[in-house]
């Protein structure tokens, strides 16, 4: 009798263990569920605008200043654009999320381009001697 007591009473463990096993399961799946739908919801959240540029946008003002929140350049898309009549002082804001920089380059093709200029950041830079700037990642 011993022996079918210790039996039945084995199965009865290894029943409540595989119902806890099932209960802790599903529960750390409805939290894994929580928790992907609020990582996708934190993710989706836009950046702000800043001084007039959107989020995801390299914008140039005129002047060292914010040119009253109106950039008269804007740049979303990689690659590389050549300039004309862009001169003196301007204001480059990069608002792109991620590792993405902008650079300015004397050259025409990107020939000869200068420093990073980092997401949330910006620099007042003579323009005169720049014939064009690449948006890169």
């Amino acid at each position: 009798m011993t022996t079918a007591r210790s039996k039945t009473h084995d199965q009865g463990g290894t029943m409540r263990k595989l119902k806890s096993m099932r209960t802790a399961a599903a529960l750390a799946l409805a939290v894994g569920t929580m928790t992907a739908v609020g990582a996708s919801q934190a993710q989706a959240a836009p950046q702000a605008t800043v001084h007039g540029c959107a989020s995801g946008y390299v914008c140039l003002y005129p002047g060292a200043g914010w040119n009253n929140d109106r950039p008269t350049l804007t740049y979303y898309r990689y690659g590389t654009y050549n300039l004309n009549n862009v001169t003196g002082t301007y204001r480059i804001l990069n608002n792109q999320t991620g590792n993405a920089w902008f650079r300015t380059c004397t050259g025409y093709n990107g020939a000869g381009c200068e420093g990073y200029l980092y997401p949330n950041t910006y620099i007042d830079k003579n323009m005169t001697p720049i014939n064009s700037v690449v948006v890169g990642q």
